[in-house]
């Protein structure tokens, strides 16, 4: 019965990479890519991972199985969050069937913080 568990569970986290892989390849932007890799290959690399737990059936392989999911769903979405600040920062351009780009004129250019528009912005930095 185990075996059923374990080839179901890597195949499917591996069709989950494969589309982590073909949505780096088709998606129009940096910004779509990012979403994409974030959540489809966490999602596969952690199916592959708890077959390799059950297939191996020991508690130190399981623990630590259990320590690189979490590891990941921690990490995986900060990380996608500073490398697209950095892009949106730096220039990289959306789409150009974007309708609405949400962070315009919300970031003050200068030191990058967020407000409700700019002008709070600005005389925040004013203050300081």
């Amino acid at each position: 019965m185990n075996d059923y568990w374990i080839i179901g569970l890597s195949s499917l986290g591996a069709l989950f990479i494969l589309l982590a892989a073909v949505g780096v390849l088709r998606m129009p932007d940096l910004y779509l890519r990012i979403s994409v890799t974030t959540k489809a290959a966490t999602l596969g690399i952690g199916l592959v991972l708890i077959s390799a737990a059950i297939y191996f059936n020991e508690v130190g392989i399981t623990s630590r199985v259990l320590a690189i999911i979490l590891f990941m769903l921690l990490t995986a979405p900060v990380g996608a969050h500073m490398i697209g600040r950095a892009s949106y920062f730096t220039g990289v351009k959306l789409w150009k069937h974007s309708k609405l780009d949400d962070l315009k004129g919300k970031y003050h250019p200068k030191s990058h913080e967020l407000a409700s528009d700019l002008k709070t912005a600005e005389k925040e930095n004013e203050t300081k």
